[in-house]
């Protein structure tokens, strides 16, 4: 017989442990499996592993509520985020209800039965598994690759060409010259990571600026809060004061764009070289937060180009040639190893091609429900958090919401909740509200949202709490049903 569970989770990074743990708390007669694909918990946390991999949102948010994060250090490392998740499955028990090497390749909806078949592709062989609800916490973006485009002269570069999301862990680039391609989170990262481990030198070759912003790694407010409260407690306040900075920090920057945009480049100019050239390099044409601000903690980033150890480079590129990269200018970027920091392939949940009752779903005609279901597609909830905060904040608000509706649902008898598409009362929007290249890139294969609540993401935690954590389950925009009598004939 194919297995039954009440809730299959896809996906055993933040968000799929966060909806384990909210299941345990909230929906504890609730049977449940996590399908990991890899063989490894921790989604993005195990799969990068270039030099100097960190978080660029802190810890004090970036965990869960459930669990405190005990260190002053708010920017965290690869390693260490990955000990902490361990730690958080571990102690209650989550690791119990993962399966790894477990890649979900379809879900069909039975409206007949009111169930999900799930099917499962492991080692090559294709098996299902039935549930009432389904949650994909499978991320945003293809784990199989990375984006690159294509280079002219590439096939004629006599080095390594190497993508962060596919880093060798035993690439030798002692006494090298690198070229990091790109200028987002990645880069940003990776070369003060590469220039402090013996490399020759790095060059961040960007077409165009991103805003950098610089911040202490070690919270000092944390510091003294956890000498004088307990460990829990603490980490309530570190939480709410990061959060309040956050939302205060992205107010500021979408209200006052010319203000915070001074800000940072002035702040860039202070840890740079006199005379250094800040608007060519570090002065985007966009506002602030138009797309997401980068983070150099310490400001290592402008130090490492301060001490030069690395040097900047803004313009396009002509070609590759067998010893680095022609730019448009005509100038030539010697290189040993060119890194393509270019971003993301945008792919929801996980590639799997979701059906209903055979028929499979197009996502470009749904409309996203609060920004976790969406419209026409019964039981099932997906997380993808904030742009400009911690990603964990938004996917503790959907794992909250969604054991609601499973215990409201089991209160009154329903078997399936259905969002309804508004309809014209609403005018189509953009699923995310900043245009990153991997958002541009897919935006024709994507949900839309809509233009007001419940279908608009407004990426603001505060008015997120009283819409999902406060808002009510019985919202005239979702249909819960019961199972169909059967016909007698």
């Amino acid at each position: 017989m194919t297995e039954y569970v009440d809730v299959v989770i896809m996906g055993a990074g933040i968000s799929g442990i966060s909806a384990a743990w909210h299941l345990q708390d909230r929906c504890p007669s609730k049977s449940y499996v996590i399908l990991e694909r890899r063989q490894n918990l921790g989604g993005t946390w195990d799969l990068f592993k270039y030099p100097g991999i960190r978080s660029d949102s802190d810890m004090f948010t970036l965990g869960f509520r459930f669990k405190p994060w005990t260190s002053s250090k708010a920017i965290a490392d690869g390693p260490a985020i990955m000990d902490y998740l361990k730690e958080a499955v571990r102690e209650n028990g989550i690791d119990k209800h993962i399966r790894y090497g477990q890649r979900v390749v379809a879900a069909d909806w039975s409206t007949a039965d009111n169930r999900w078949t799930v099917t499962i592709e492991s080692d090559g062989v294709e098996r299902t598994i039935t549930a009432s609800f389904l949650f994909a916490c499978s991320g945003y973006y293809n784990y199989d690759e990375g984006y690159s485009p294509d280079f002219a002269g590439a096939a004629d570069f006599g080095g390594t060409i190497v993508h962060p999301q596919h880093w060798p862990e035993d690439l030798d680039y002692a006494g090298k010259r690198v070229v990091v391609i790109g200028s987002g989170a990645t880069a940003v990262t990776l070369i003060p990571a590469l220039a402090n481990s013996g490399v020759g030198h790095v060059t961040m070759l960007q077409r165009s600026p991103t805003y950098i912003g610089a911040l202490p790694d070690v919270d000092p407010v944390a510091e003294r809060t956890m000498k004088v409260l307990s460990p829990a407690s603490a980490y309530r306040v570190n939480r709410l004061n990061r959060i309040i900075f956050q939302w205060v920090q992205y107010r500021l920057a979408r209200q006052f764009p010319n203000f915070m945009r001074k800000q940072l480049m002035t702040m860039a100019q202070h840890r740079l070289p006199e005379g250094y050239d800040v608007k060519k390099h570090f002065g985007p044409k966009y506002n602030p937060w138009d797309e997401r601000l980068c983070l150099a903690p310490n400001g290592d980033f402008f130090r490492t180009v301060r001490d030069g150890k690395a040097d900047v480079v803004t313009d396009t590129i002509d070609r590759f040639t067998p010893t680095g990269i022609k730019l448009s200018s005509g100038e030539e970027i010697p290189a040993d190893i060119i890194v393509t920091a270019t971003g993301l392939n945008l792919q929801l949940f996980g590639g799997a091609q979701l059906s209903k009752d055979g028929e499979p779903i197009e996502l470009t005609s749904t409309m996203a429900y609060k920004g976790m279901m969406l419209s026409g597609v019964p039981n099932m909830a997906f997380t993808i958090g904030y742009t400009n905060a911690s990603w964990t904040l938004k996917a503790d608000l959907v794992s909250e919401f969604a054991c609601r509706v499973i215990n409201y649902m089991d209160s009154r008898g329903y078997e399936a909740v259905e969002p309804q598409h508004p309809g014209a009362d609403v005018d189509e929007a953009l699923l995310f509200d900043f245009t990153p290249g991997y958002v541009l890139r897919a935006i024709d294969h994507l949900p839309k949202a809509g233009s007001r609540a419940p279908w608009r993401l407004k990426q603001n935690y505060f008015l997120d709490l009283r819409l999902i954590r406060h808002g009510k389950v019985d919202d005239e925009a979702l249909r819960f049903s019961k199972r169909l009598a059967p016909v007698s004939i």
